[in-house]
């Protein structure tokens, strides 16, 4: 029979393959599961893309992919520390490392640092503008993993960490934050709520149990209409970043595609089972098709 919940880590392929400890600190960092680096990246991809730097500066496409595979393990890590206690109790995370006792606190200390290391390489291939706003992000990312105690809406505050790349890549093509640059990230916010929302749909009931708090707790029986709210807002603020660089209707259509990938999810949604897992991951190919905007109108 299916499991209705698919555990947080799973040692799959490649990974499955590795010494235990290797293995357990793959899985700590999440490389099992590439939907969170891909989520970090496309951000930053967009704002690289729309400010003109698609082929000129293709370089920092890929070290901001870099960087979003290291320091989204990097935060992986951080969580799981922060959070060793709570994830013992969720039928979900209860089998992450740190929580199942398979790597302990010293040597997750240690990996943490490793992975962030390879985010400093990354931070000094920026100019100082963007190397300071990319510093910036780290009191906020410092913060998440208590926002699940304090606020209803953690979600909101993984946004304004998970789309901060795109303020990094418009600042570095741009050499300043100006208003495009500025729309395109609060509409990566949005989108952020909304897929993370579908994403806590799998934890209601334990983490109502524990007190843990999430937008899909707090929305109840209207998780549906609420994330299409946040994805119309999305799209809206996207529509006004595109507006703002281009201002033709014609330039407004290459955001169809995604709005099409969007309305999908939330007509579709099933809010038990695998169906949020697999609507969350889906996001990579929203992220995708947005990017694809992005060089059609920043390269026209």
């Amino acid at each position: 029979m299916t499991q209705a919940i698919v555990p947080d880590s799973e040692a799959r392929s490649l990974i499955a393959r590795l010494p235990a400890l290797p293995r357990a600190l793959a899985m700590l960092a999440r490389f099992d599961r590439p939907i969170g680096w891909w989520l970090l990246f496309w951000p930053g991809a967009w704002a690289i893309a729309l400010a003109g730097g698609a082929f000129s500066r293709w370089d920092m496409i890929l070290w901001i992919l870099l960087g979003s595979i290291a320091m989204r393990g990097a935060g992986c890590v951080y969580n799981d520390i922060v959070d060793r206690d709570l994830d013992r109790q969720v039928a979900r995370t209860a089998a992450r490392p740190l929580a199942s006792g398979a790597v302990s606190l010293k040597v997750a200390w240690a990996w943490l640092v490793t992975l962030s290391l390879i985010g400093l390489v990354v931070l000094l291939q920026l100019r100082p503008y963007a190397q300071v706003v990319a510093l910036a992000s780290l009191a906020l990312v410092a913060a998440y993993p208590f926002m699940k105690r304090i606020t209803w809406w953690p979600q909101a505050w993984l946004g304004l960490v998970f789309s901060w790349a795109a303020l990094v890549g418009w600042s570095e093509i741009s050499g300043s934050l100006t208003l495009p640059g500025l729309t395109l990230y609060a509409g990566s916010i949005l989108w952020v709520i909304g897929y993370d929302t579908i994403y806590a749909l799998q934890d209601r009931e334990d983490d109502a149990l524990i007190g843990i708090r999430s937008s899909a707790l707090r929305m109840g029986r209207r998780v549906k209409p609420g994330v299409a709210l946040f994805y119309a807002g999305a799209l809206a603020c996207w529509g006004a970043a595109i507006w703002q660089i281009r201002p033709q209707p014609l330039a407004l259509a290459a955001l169809l595609p995604v709005a099409a990938h969007l309305a999908w999810q939330v007509l579709t949604l099933r809010e038990d089972g695998a169906d949020p897992l697999a609507k969350f991951r889906a996001n990579r190919f929203a992220g995708l098709l947005m990017a694809l905007a992005c060089l059609v109108v920043g390269s026209a």
